[in-house]
């Protein structure tokens, strides 16, 4: 699932559409999970371009639960819809990371541990909780953060609470979020 929820304050406009490479950046992370996943949804607004993108690639769009927003209430979202086709697994990537590996999700997978909730991205000793593989099952514990109060709780720290697996890589720049307008004038593409 791709994660576009986000109003893209930092960026200006909708950020999912910003052109990389001559593509929208949803659409280079989309060419990453797709062949790696059995069915690919966006987690966006309704009301968004990243969910009209979607629609015009005949792609769920998943909208974050009532009353939540974020990260995790994507993560949540995308937990929902994986769990109602039956799947026992959710890959997750941000719409703002383009040069993810093609490989992403087979390496979260092979680090995957019977006993991890989920597997992370990382290089070196930053880690990518959205870059992730979530277990379903894991579902009502993330709810449950949600619910706890907190506006926003950290997926870093939800991850480590499910002792997450870590699958290294070696490139950081796979990983680079497009968070503001600068940061895309700055990208090597």
């Amino acid at each position: 699932m791709i994660v576009a929820g986000g109003r893209a304050r930092r960026f200006g406009s909708e950020k999912a559409l910003a052109q990389v490479e001559g593509q929208p950046m949803i659409a280079q992370v989309a060419k990453v999970l797709q062949p790696a996943c059995e069915a690919l949804a966006v987690n966006a607004r309704t009301d968004s371009g990243a969910a009209a993108w979607a629609a015009s690639q005949g792609l769920a769009v998943l909208p974050d639960p009532p009353g939540a927003e974020g990260p995790l209430a994507g993560v949540i979202a995308g937990l929902q819809w994986a769990e109602a086709a039956g799947a026992g697994l959710l890959a997750t990537a941000p719409c703002d990371t383009p040069w993810l590996p093609a490989d992403l999700v087979l390496r979260l997978a092979g680090a995957l541990t019977p006993d991890a909730g989920c597997a992370v991205a990382a290089v070196g000793h930053h880690r990518h909780p959205l870059c992730a593989l979530w277990r379903v099952e894991q579902k009502p514990v993330l709810r449950a953060a949600l619910a706890g109060g907190a506006r926003h709780p950290p997926l870093h720290r939800l991850a480590a609470e499910l002792g997450a697996a870590v699958a290294q890589f070696d490139d950081a720049q796979a990983f680079a979020n497009i968070n503001t307008a600068a940061d895309l004038k700055a990208s090597p593409a």
